[in-house]
């Protein structure tokens, strides 16, 4: 690497604009600002040698110089901006009601969105956040405000650290505040460090030479900025895996105990009683909703019991849990235990628990009973036994019974609209009979039965829909906000601010710089100088 030795000793790193101890500008560096005498000094960087501006022949360079760039940074945001509106357009799958006709997103999109829905799905944006390109993009974005920082930041951490006092006469003449008047007392030198030790300036001086300077750690806002969004985008990558995040749906019938997804097995839930109240009819602020919609929900609750595995797990043994809490889960008032959270988001009404079934002669008028059998609809048997010698076999059973292409079919595997292929075997060796038996349905598909099925008398209960959650980015992400917000107001509401001092013979240059608010500049060299021989400082890009 080529270093650059300036006339007053100091040795820089080549693409240096202003020498980093007197702030002379290099001659023939690869930039117009310091080599153009008729402008001001680009202090912006205070001249230091940047990678990106310097090196580009390797590989490694050109992809250092692309992600250094400002503008492919916001290009970036800007296209991750663009892909997340489109994701909003319709809900992602994992948002689809769960009471939609169809949660298959092939389908559910289509169906309720027209074409555009078939689009939105083809393209792939019902699973966007989650998808590999957009998580590419997040991590693009990363590698941007990482690589813009450390450019940026360490050369400008260096600039800073080493620059003195005495700085070179073309430094201070190309600043925008500058003045300079031939004759000044010692008495006028000792009042301006005297005001800006008062102005709360940190005074620096060698051989007469003086630099005061205050709010230096304003400069390093932005890059704080840097800080908070990168760790928010790793939040969000990390919010991907299934540890750091969990969001799990589960419906829980009143009296089962299942074991609640994402907790590998350890805890169980129970839903020991299911309780949904609604407006009196006769309340007047809802009667048009409920002559609309015939009720209104007040209240909808889950008491759920948690339990937790204790001991080894044995193949084929029933666990054994301890009960860790018990609670009841409402709508905005979820139920937390260990690292889980759980909200009440849905329910639904009268899904089928049992039905009970009664075989009678065909040609019976009356129906009279010869027998009769329930089925436990979340388990039922393959063959059941009547005490009349009668015997029915479960040849097939459709919880949620559809038709499809003229071929019976499951939608859900939820009992909503049971159906069963039932084979009856009477008693004494006689032939055994096939029917089709669901909700409103009995068919006879020979025509020759003696006997039929018939629907004697059913049970219902509720279903109670859960939010499984679990968030360990929650932290982060609070964390890189708040760092955000820390490098905003650090870099808002506070201006690094430098005045060089520079005795020259009898009289004394004045010189100011800062990275915002020139007003307040000037106005705290105007009380420094007050009372004293030095000339105000002009405002030199205002002559320009």
């Amino acid at each position: 690497m080529n270093k650059i030795k300036c006339e007053c000793g100091h040795v820089n790193p080549e693409g240096t604009v202003l020498c980093e101890a007197c702030g002379k500008p290099v001659e023939e560096n690869q930039h117009i600002d310091g080599n153009d005498k008729r402008r001001l000094l680009n202090m912006r960087y205070d001249g230091s040698a940047r990678r990106s501006q310097t090196y580009n022949k390797s590989i490694v360079d050109k992809t250092w110089n692309f992600f250094s760039s400002v503008k492919v940074g916001i290009w970036l945001i800007v296209l991750a901006l663009i892909a997340s509106g489109l994701g909003t357009t319709f809900p992602q799958e994992q948002y689809i009601p769960a009471n939609a006709t169809s949660r298959d997103p092939s389908i559910y999109y289509e169906s309720q969105y027209g074409i555009l829905g078939q689009v939105y799905y083809q393209l792939g944006f019902h699973n966007l956040y989650s998808s590999w390109w957009y998580m590419l993009l997040i991590a693009l974005i990363g590698v941007s405000l990482v690589i813009c920082s450390i450019d940026r930041f360490v050369p400008l951490y260096k600039a800073l650290k080493r620059q003195r006092p005495k700085r070179h006469t073309q430094f201070l003449k190309r600043q925008r505040l500058f003045s300079e008047t031939d004759n000044v007392t010692d008495d006028d030198k000792f009042k301006l460090i005297s005001r800006l030790k008062e102005k709360r300036y940190k005074v620096h001086e060698e051989n007469g030479h003086v630099m005061a300077e205050k709010g230096r750690f304003s400069r390093w806002g932005p890059y704080v900025n840097h800080i908070g969004l990168i760790i928010v985008l790793i939040a969000a990558l990390l919010r991907m895996t299934s540890f750091m995040y969990l969001d799990e749906y589960v419906w829980v019938r009143e009296g089962e105990k299942i074991v609640i997804p994402g907790t590998d097995g350890e805890y169980y839930i129970k839903n020991d009683d299911f309780i949904l109240e609604t407006y009196d009819e006769d309340d007047e602020r809802f009667q048009e909703a409920i002559e609309q919609q015939g009720a209104v929900v007040k209240n909808f609750q889950t008491n759920a019991i948690i339990y937790k595995e204790t001991g080894g797990k044995v193949a084929g043994a029933e666990p054994k849990l301890e009960k860790v809490k018990e609670e009841k889960i409402q709508l905005n008032r979820p139920l937390k235990f260990d690292s889980y959270t759980l909200y009440q988001a849905g329910y639904q009404q009268n899904e089928f628990k049992s039905m009970t079934f009664k075989v009678h002669e065909t040609d019976d008028p009356e129906e009279t009973s010869l027998g009769s059998f329930t089925i436990d609809l979340t388990q039922p048997k393959d063959k059941y036994k009547l005490d009349n010698g009668f015997s029915v076999d479960v040849t097939q059973y459709y919880p949620d019974y559809e038709l499809e292409e003229d071929e019976p079919a499951s939608e859900t595997p939820y009992p909503r609209n049971p159906a069963f292929v039932f084979t009856v075997h009477p008693p004494e060796n006689e032939k055994s009979e096939t029917s089709f038996v669901g909700i409103g349905k009995n068919i006879d598909a020979t025509g020759e039965n003696n006997y039929k099925l018939g629907i004697e008398d059913f049970d219902t209960r509720y279903v109670s829909g859960l939010t499984v959650r679990r968030d360990y980015t929650l932290p982060l992400f609070i964390i890189g906000a708040a760092i955000f917000m820390i490098g905003v107001i650090q870099g808002m509401y506070w201006q690094h601010r430098r005045i060089w001092l520079h005795p020259r013979g009898e009289g004394i240059m004045v010189a100011g710089h800062t990275n915002k608010n020139w007003f307040g500049l000037k106005k705290d060299i105007g009380h420094i100088i007050e009372d004293t021989n030095v000339l105000m400082v002009r405002d030199q890009q205002e002559l320009e």
